[in-house]
Formats: structure tokens, sequence, C-alpha cells
């Protein structure tokens, strides 16, 4: 295999490298949507982006589910307004706090997908080994591409992981081994957050980059 050099050619235009970093900055976790529709050949264009996600051993362990029956929306939501009460009363003194915060928008979105692993993932070894959870590492960049081709196409998402994981796969009959990680609400919104919705809700803040960063050894900057 030819690796070409690093030349001017590979790099995107001043725009297209602008357009990139907006749209990472620019994506927010949604919880707002109004509910209209989003039309087939946007979302081709989105399930596309998400497929084309690395994975460790180009295993492809994510599986997308899209949730077209309102009825079974319906017992989504009932599962996540379940877990939100059992996370309130888990949090304590915080939990009135927790209620006041919008956590799904399963009912308003334009479409529900549900982002799962596969079964039979213990096959795969490469670049497993040592690190099993990297299946789960796969299907959140597919996730990720999903997010930011959303943002570009002005669209919002929120991933709503309140709920139980086991009812969830029996909801949508899952084969055994295969597990649920997100539920995905994609749709149009008003506007987009100007910040991270929790907080500007003062649930908590976003630290500076350089408390992230260390050099060569834990902690050491």
């Amino acid at each position: 295999m030819t690796v070409s050099s690093d030349s001017p050619s590979d790099r995107f235009s001043d725009a297209d490298r602008a357009a990139v970093y907006r749209a990472i900055a620019e994506r927010r976790d949604m919880r707002h949507f109004n509910s209209e529709p989003i039309d087939d050949q946007t979302l081709q264009r989105l399930l596309q982006a998400a497929h084309q996600a690395p994975s460790v051993g180009l295993m492809q362990p994510w599986r997308l589910i899209r949730i077209t029956d309102r009825t079974l929306r319906e017992r989504i939501h009932e599962l996540v307004e379940r877990e939100r009460q059992a996370t309130a009363t888990a949090l304590g003194e915080r939990s009135d706090e927790f209620l006041r915060l919008k956590v799904q928008g399963v009912l308003e979105c334009g479409e529900v997908i549900v982002a799962a692993l596969t079964d039979g993932r213990e096959r795969h070894i490469f670049g497993r080994r040592t690190l099993p959870e990297m299946d789960l590492a796969s299907v959140a960049c597919a996730i990720q591409n999903l997010w930011l081709a959303a943002r570009a196409e002005g669209l919002g998402m929120g991933w709503v992981s309140l709920f139980d994981p086991v009812e969830l796969a029996r909801l949508l009959d899952m084969p055994a081994g295969a597990k649920p990680i997100a539920i995905l609400c994609l749709g149009h919104v008003h506007e987009f957050y100007r910040a991270p919705m929790l907080e500007l809700e003062g649930w908590a803040r976003v630290r500076p980059l350089q408390e992230f960063v260390f050099n060569n050894r834990w902690l050491e900057t």
C-alpha cells in the first residue's frame, strides 16, 4: 500500500476547515425539538456519516434502529421517564434540581434512533484482546459522526442514556448479547443552545482544556 505524502493538496481549504471546526464547536446535546419531519435524503446522509465511522478491527459493531412506530416511541419514552425518576432519587439533595432539567425529546423530535452494540462481538479480538471496550468506543465514534453531520445539516441531536438497557433490548427484540447504548433524538430545532444546556441551567460547567492535557505522566504539566 502506498502512503501519500503530506502535500498541500491533502489539506482542506480554509473554508472547509473552518466548517469542520465550527460543527465541532457548535454541536449541542439538544433536548428541545419541533416535530417537523426530516426528509429521507437528509436522513440517509446522516446514517451514512455514522456508518463511515472508524471501528477497531473494522468490526463495525454499531446497529442503528430507526423507531417509526408511534406506540413504540411512547414506550421508549416511558422507559426514559422511569429511569429519570430513579436517577432523581439516587441524586439525593440534587433530585429537585435534576427533575427541573429537560433530559430528552423522545416524543417531540422528528426521528428516534437507538444505537446498539451487535451480538457476537466476542469473536472479534483484533484490537479487543486487552481492551474489549473498544467495541463501545467504535459505536461512540459512529454516534459522534452522526451528531456532527446533523449539526452541519442544521439539525439537532440529543443523546439519551437514561434507560434500563435490558428492558430496552427486550422491547426492541434484540438478540442475546446485543446491547442498546443510546437513544438518539434527532430533528429540527427552533435554535441551538449558545452553550451546553447543563451549563446554561447551572448544573455543571465546562472546564478548560489545560485541566485535561498532561505531559508524559499523569498530572504532569
